[in-house]
């Protein structure tokens, strides 16, 4: 018996007269999951979780719009051809890269004008972010889009010769009916980049904004990888897909953005480690520095990541404490 991920026999349902596409579901579930992952951990960095509330409220249709834009600026062809075409994103077509830059922008803008400090905020969201992608995924599945190259593989996924047409995928891959499934690997990968973004949060001295560009450095990343297995309809530079370039751009400058984040001085501290308060990191780096201007052998007690000058009391900076929630 040959084994594969079956093709999805529908797209979404009614619910009276309104049809409700999977695709969008699957986008609002994963929205709301990041807004409660990203209130924990702002709570836990000592924030007003209603803040989350207002952040969410501008940089959701920000994202949503940008990650629309992007599309329709990089796959004009792909849009469907109906004066409304730019604007149908439930039938697919939202851009991440776009999504991320107006989002993220807007999102900033939010939490600046609220005098909070964003790149603690920026941490508390990277995980979050990548949920909310995991879970958008599922919706790809249901729209029969993002998979790969043709496999035999028993994970293939099924495609309905109706959407292999529809895909823009090349002539010579038509005939055949399992692909990989690239929106699962994607969803796996996600997954497990928040996982490991959420212990490096918990376990090492990363000081903000490091988790947001590592967000953006194993993100980018994994697409790398991801634009060398695609066939669906893509634009495309030197003969490969555009995504690809855009993707090794933002790995790059996701990297060298971590590395200007840790190295440079002054700044908020990283976030406590288990089982201390953030005032206490802050009283420890006061005093290291106070042993170290008297000359006394207590020098070695101050950590080497907390740069930030306690304010008067030993209270830390605003902000100095970083996510240590879900």
């Amino acid at each position: 018996m040959v084994m594969h991920i079956p093709s999805p026999p529908i797209n979404g349902f009614h619910v009276g007269p309104a049809f409700i596409h999977f695709y969008g579901l699957m986008y609002v579930i994963g929205i709301a999951l990041a807004i409660y992952i990203i209130r924990r951990r702002w709570r836990a960095a000592g924030g007003d979780p209603a803040l989350v509330t207002d952040v969410a409220t501008w940089a959701v249709p920000a994202g949503i719009v940008g990650g629309r834009i992007y599309f329709d600026i990089t796959t004009p062809f792909d849009m469907p051809h109906v004066w409304y075409g730019f604007l149908a994103v439930w039938d697919g077509g939202l851009g991440i890269w776009g999504g991320v830059i107006a989002g993220g922008a807007v999102g900033i803008w939010r939490v600046k004008r609220a005098g909070e400090d964003w790149r603690v905020f920026g941490d508390a969201t990277a995980p979050a972010l990548l949920v909310a992608q995991a879970i958008g995924r599922i919706g790809n599945y249901f729209n029969q889009e993002l998979f790969g190259k043709p496999t035999s593989l028993p994970w293939g996924l099924e495609i309905s010769y109706y959407a292999r047409l529809h895909s823009g995928m090349p002539a010579r891959y038509l005939h055949y009916t399992t692909f990989q499934p690239s929106f699962l690997y994607e969803m796996i990968f996600d997954l497990a980049w928040a996982a490991v973004l959420v212990w490096l949060g918990h376990h090492r001295g990363i000081r903000p904004p490091g988790l947001l560009a590592l967000y953006a450095a194993g993100y980018s990343a994994y697409r790398i990888f991801e634009e060398t297995i695609r066939i669906d309809s893509s634009a495309y530079f030197l003969g490969l897909r555009l995504n690809f370039f855009v993707a090794i751009v933002g790995t790059l400058s996701g990297l060298a953005w971590f590395i200007y984040t840790q190295r440079r001085s002054g700044g908020v501290l990283p976030p406590a480690p288990e089982g201390r308060k953030p005032e206490d990191q802050a009283d420890q780096a006061g005093s290291g520095a106070a042993t170290r201007e008297s000359g006394g052998s207590g020098a070695a007690a101050a950590p080497d990541h907390a740069p930030a000058q306690p304010s008067p009391g030993g209270a830390a900076p605003s902000g100095a404490a970083g996510p240590a929630g879900c």
